[in-house]
C-alpha cells in the first residue's frame, strides 16, 4: 500500500493539543512563536506543569486555611480558588520576567526567590497542620486548658482581696454567734445539772441556786437571740456578696471559654509548642517545610535552570522587529502629518491670494460709494466715517 508523500513543510507542521496550549499559557509562552520550536515545546510543557502543580497546591492549602476560619465549605472553596488564582498570577509574572537576555539577573532572581520563599513558608503552614491534624488538636486542647487555668488565676488575683475581706468579716460574725451560743449551752448545762443533782450544789429540784442559774441561762439565751437577729442579716448579705463575686467569676470564665477555639492561629501556636517539645517531630517538620517551599519555588527554579532555546531568540527578534516596525510606523505617520500640513498651508495661501485678488475691485467700488455718501452728509465727521469704513470693509486678524 503506497503512503501519501508530504512536503517538508507539511511534515514539520505541528498542531498543539488543548492541554499543550494550556500548559504553554501557564508558562507565559507565546503559542505562535513556540509552535515551531521543537525542543522548546517540551521545556515549556515542563514549566507549565510546575506552575500547574504550584497553583493546585496553593488552592488546596488556602482552601484548608479558610476552612479553619469558616464553617461554610462553599465559602472556603471559593476563597481558596480566589487566593490560588492570585498565586498563579504572581508565579506567571515571576517566570515571565526571567530570560537569558536580562542584563541584571542576580537582583531579579533574588527578589523572586524572597517572594517565593515568603509565599511558600506561609502556604506550608496549612499543609503541615493538615498532616499533623490529630496531634495539633490534642496540643491545642492542652493549650486551651492552660489558658483557662491562667484566666482563673487572673480572676482569683483580681477578686481575692475582696473575697478575703468578706470571708474574714463572715468568720468574725460567725465567731461572735458561736461564742455566745457556747455561753448559752454552758448555762443550760449548768442549770440542767443543778436540777437533776449531777452538778453544782448536788441538790435535786428547783431551789435558789437553780433559779439563779435558770435566770442566767434565760438571760444569755435572750442575748443570743438578739445577737442572732442582728448578725444573721449581716451574714446573709456577706454570703450574697460572695455569691455575686463567684457568679461574676463563673460568667467571665464562661465567656472566656466561649472565645477559645481551634482556629488557624491557635493551631499554629499548638504546632509550635508541639515542635518545641517533640524532638522526633522537629526534623520532619522542618524537612516538610523545605519540601513545601520548593513546591512554590518550582516554577522559578524550572525557568531559571532549564537552558534557553530558539524560542527565546525568536521572542527577542520578534520584539526587536515590532519595535522597529512601531518606530517606522510612527516616523511615517509623522511625515504624512507634516506633508498634509504643508500642502494644506500651500493650498490655503493660494486660496486666500485668489480671494483677495477677486474682491479687490469690489472693495474699491464700495469704498468710493461710502466716500460719496460721507461727502454728501456734511454733519458726519471724518472720525465717524473712518470708524464705519473700518467696521464694514477692513479684515479682522485671525487669533
Amino acid at each position: 500500500m503506497s503512503e501519501k508523500q508530504l512536503s517538508l513543510s507539511q511534515r514539520e507542521a505541528f498542531t498543539p493539543s488543548r492541554w499543550d496550549k494550556f500548559l504553554w499559557w501557564l508558562s507565559t509562552a507565546e503559542k505562535e512563536l513556540l509552535q515551531n520550536c521543537v525542543v522548546d515545546r517540551n521545556r515549556y510543557r515542563i514549566i507549565g506543569s510546575t506552575v500547574f502543580a504550584t497553583w493546585s497546591f496553593a488552592t488546596l492549602a488556602w482552601t484548608y486555611f479558610w476552612s479553619t476560619i469558616s464553617e461554610n465549605w462553599m465559602v472556603s472553596i471559593v476563597l481558596g480558588l480566589f487566593m490560588g488564582f492570585i498565586i498563579l498570577t504572581i508565579d506567571r509574572a515571576l517566570i515571565k520576567g526571567i530570560n537569558k537576555f536580562n542584563k541584571n539577573k542576580v537582583a531579579p532572581l533574588l527578589l523572586r526567590s524572597v517572594l517565593a520563599i515568603t509565599l511558600g513558608t506561609f502556604m506550608a503552614q496549612p499543609a503541615v497542620l493538615y498532616m499533623f491534624n490529630s496531634e495539633v488538636k490534642l496540643q491545642a486542647s492542652l493549650d486551651n486548658e492552660k489558658r483557662k487555668r491562667a484566666k482563673q488565676l487572673e480572676l482569683d488575683s483580681l477578686y481575692t482581696p475582696r473575697k478575703a475581706e468578706l470571708n474574714a468579716n463572715r468568720t468574725n460574725l460567725q465567731t461572735q454567734l458561736t461564742t455566745k451560743n457556747n455561753e448559752v449551752i454552758a448555762a443550760r448545762l449548768a442549770f440542767t445539772q443543778e436540777i437533776d443533782g449531777t452538778g453544782g450544789s448536788g441538790k435535786v429540784g428547783i431551789h435558789n441556786i437553780a433559779l439563779a442559774k435558770k435566770a442566767e441561762y434565760e438571760k444569755l439565751q435572750q442575748e443570743y437571740n438578739q445577737l442572732e437577729s442582728r448578725i444573721s442579716p449581716l451574714i446573709k448579705a456577706n454570703d450574697s456578696s460572695l455569691a455575686i463575686i463567684q457568679a461574676e467569676v463563673n460568667k467571665e470564665n464562661a465567656v472566656f471559654s466561649g472565645l477559645l477555639n481551634n482556629g488557624f492561629l491557635t493551631r499554629i501556636e499548638a504546632l509550635n509548642n508541639l515542635v518545641s517539645k517533640n524532638t522526633a517531630l522537629q526534623s520532619r517538620y522542618y524537612l516538610i517545610i523545605v519540601i513545601l517551599m520548593l513546591v512554590e519555588l518550582m516554577p522559578v527554579l524550572a525557568k531559571t535552570l532549564l537552558p534557553a532555546g530558539t524560542y527565546d531568540e525568536k521572542v527577542r527578534l520578534r520584539e526587536e522587529m515590532e519595535k522597529e516596525v512601531a518606530q517606522s510606523s510612527q516616523l511615517n505617520e509623522k511625515e504624512l502629518n507634516q506633508l498634509y500640513n504643508q500642502l494644506a498651508k500651500e493650498n490655503d495661501e493660494a486660496f486666500l491670494r485668489h480671494f483677495f485678488e477677486q474682491t479687490k475691485s469690489q472693495r474699491r467700488d464700495k469704498m468710493q460709494k461710502k466716500l460719496a455718501e460721507w461727502t454728501a452728509e456734511e454733519s458726519k465727521t471724518f472720525d465717524n466715517f473712518w470708524e464705519k469704513v473700518k467696521e464694514e470693509m477692513l479684515t479682522k486678524q485671525e487669533s
